[in-house]
């Protein structure tokens, strides 16, 4: 949290600094309208818009584009019936037949959380009854608290924050968000 009191966070205009930019706490929205205002590209994640804006309002190159990721080779999806036997193609996505599978096997608790969606991408070859036996050997970990990915800010802050105030309310939790992100990051 900023120490510099009596700083309110200054427009976003392309008269801004990178260095400016990078100090307060944008929305994508705001960041991609920018980023229109000025002809750059406005697609993509909030960190990669975030760069672009940084480089060009200082006057330097953009920043390389990540690779394209290979596209995901669909192949053949699995169709009913399927059993425990079953083996898991390459590119299987998290289908209603696996759905309906998994709920009749775990039971009607079953989601397709981050263990199992990566489990269904990163195991072609392995059959259903082991993607099963995943499940139920990943639920201690899937119960305790996941960690929350960078850029979703928002939810991390109020992670945080309930964790400090544990018998807070959501108003006030929303106003710490805003008296938070309306203060600089250094």
């Amino acid at each position: 949290m900023s120490t510099n009191t009596g700083e309110s966070r200054p427009a976003l205009t392309p008269a801004l600094t990178g260095t400016e930019l990078l100090r307060w706490y944008w929305t994508l929205a705001e960041l991609s309208a920018l980023a229109r205002e000025i002809g750059l590209p406005a697609g993509g994640g909030k960190a990669a818009v975030t760069a672009r804006l940084a480089a060009a309002l200082d006057g330097r190159p953009a920043p390389a584009a990540p690779a394209a990721p290979t596209p995901r080779r669909a192949g053949r999806q699995l169709s009913d019936p399927v059993t425990g036997a079953t083996v898991i193609p390459p590119g299987q996505r998290c289908s209603q037949v696996l759905r309906a599978y998994f709920v009749r096997e775990i039971g009607p608790g079953f989601h397709f959380d981050a263990f199992m969606r990566d489990y269904v991408a990163q195991h072609a070859g392995h059959t259903l009854a082991e993607a099963v036996a995943h499940w139920h050997a990943t639920r201690a970990r899937a119960a305790g608290p996941q960690e929350v990915g960078a850029q979703f800010e928002f939810n991390r802050f109020l992670r945080a924050w309930h964790a400090e105030h544990p018998d807070g309310a959501r108003a006030e939790a929303l106003a710490a968000w805003r008296a938070h992100r309306s203060r600089p990051r250094d």
